[in-house]
């Protein structure tokens, strides 16, 4: 059985919060009920946060005060399909979600593989942090990351092929089509907290890839680790809460690899195109905030002033 992390209650103040990142892939008999059960609970405990619930698991981030997020965490741990499942947790002022949402979906994270994916019977072999950092350092490894294209260019290991994508979906397409690498040769998947690498790692697989390995626990769980200490991994993780990145790396000081979609500059700003209807996220620089007013390109900022216009 595979651990549950849960923080000691000390020291408990009004503005102590956790943040928590899990998933689990096991068949659920009645998704649905689940969904119902998950939002009654969250509001109970008046945790914030997303949840998705679909046949083959649950995929969640919440936060809330320790209390409360240690309360979820056992009431997780009470129900024997979900025993084993792992939370990440980070510390926080405050909560990182504006409200709570819980949905219903096919899948607990969207990839349109053409052939069945199971995780709970194939994935790549699990390297721990230490085992990952081995690997990296070994001069015939292929890092792939397992991320999209713009969390990438905020941060990633060193070496990592930037996968040419901006959703997790168009994964099987683009390594049917881009990824020419010999097929015997190591080839180590990353992403945020592990749960991309599931699917991913078990479709390389598939696709005749005979060597893969994923991080176990993700880029989090490698910042966290005394012994990796989040080495070669330059610039930010980018996470799906209001904090928007992380920093990872505590061998070196920090490195700015993100660049500005206006003008190339260092920056570690995303933010949405004010087109609402483009919404593009971007990198974005003080500088070329202020003179582009918030929109991506030229043309969204008068698309922009022609809608308000007519509304």
């Amino acid at each position: 059985m595979r651990p549950v992390t849960t923080p000691k209650l000390e020291n408990t103040v009004e503005q102590d919060y956790l943040i928590l990142l899990y998933y689990y892939f096991t068949p659920i008999a009645d998704p649905l009920a689940l969904m119902e059960n998950q939002r009654e609970l969250c509001k109970a405990l008046s945790l914030k946060g997303r949840i998705l619930i679909a046949p083959e698991g649950i995929n969640g981030t919440v936060s809330g005060t320790r209390e409360q997020a240690i309360a979820y965490m056992d009431a997780m741990r009470a129900d024997e399909r979900f025993q084993s499942m792992v939370f990440k947790v980070d510390e926080a002022s405050g909560h990182a979600f504006p409200k709570l949402s819980v949905k219903y979906r096919k899948e607990i994270v969207r990839f349109d593989s053409p052939v069945p994916i199971d995780p709970t019977k194939k994935t790549g072999a699990r390297l721990s942090p230490k085992d990952w950092l081995e690997a990296m350092n070994q001069p015939d490894t292929i890092i792939l990351d397992g991320r999209s294209d713009y969390e990438y260019d905020l941060g990633h290991f060193r070496g990592a092929i930037r996968p040419d994508l901006s959703t997790f979906r168009e994964f099987p397409a683009w390594i049917d089509e881009h990824l020419n690498v010999p097929k015997d040769r190591p080839l180590l998947t990353y992403c945020t907290g592990g749960i991309r690498c599931e699917k991913l790692s078990a479709y390389l697989l598939e696709a005749g890839f005979t060597n893969v390995a994923q991080l176990d626990g993700g880029i989090v769980t490698y910042g966290k680790d005394e012994i990796a200490q989040g080495a070669l991994f330059d610039g930010k993780c980018y996470v799906f809460d209001e904090r928007q990145s992380v920093p990872i790396n505590r061998t070196q000081d920090q490195v700015i690899v993100g660049r500005c979609h206006h003008c190339d500059a260092p920056t570690e700003r995303f933010i949405n195109c004010k087109y609402d209807f483009c919404h593009n996220q971007h990198l974005v620089c003080d500088h070329c905030l202020a003179e582009h007013e918030g929109f991506c390109s030229p043309d969204c900022k008068t698309l922009y002033e022609v809608s308000t216009a007519v509304s």
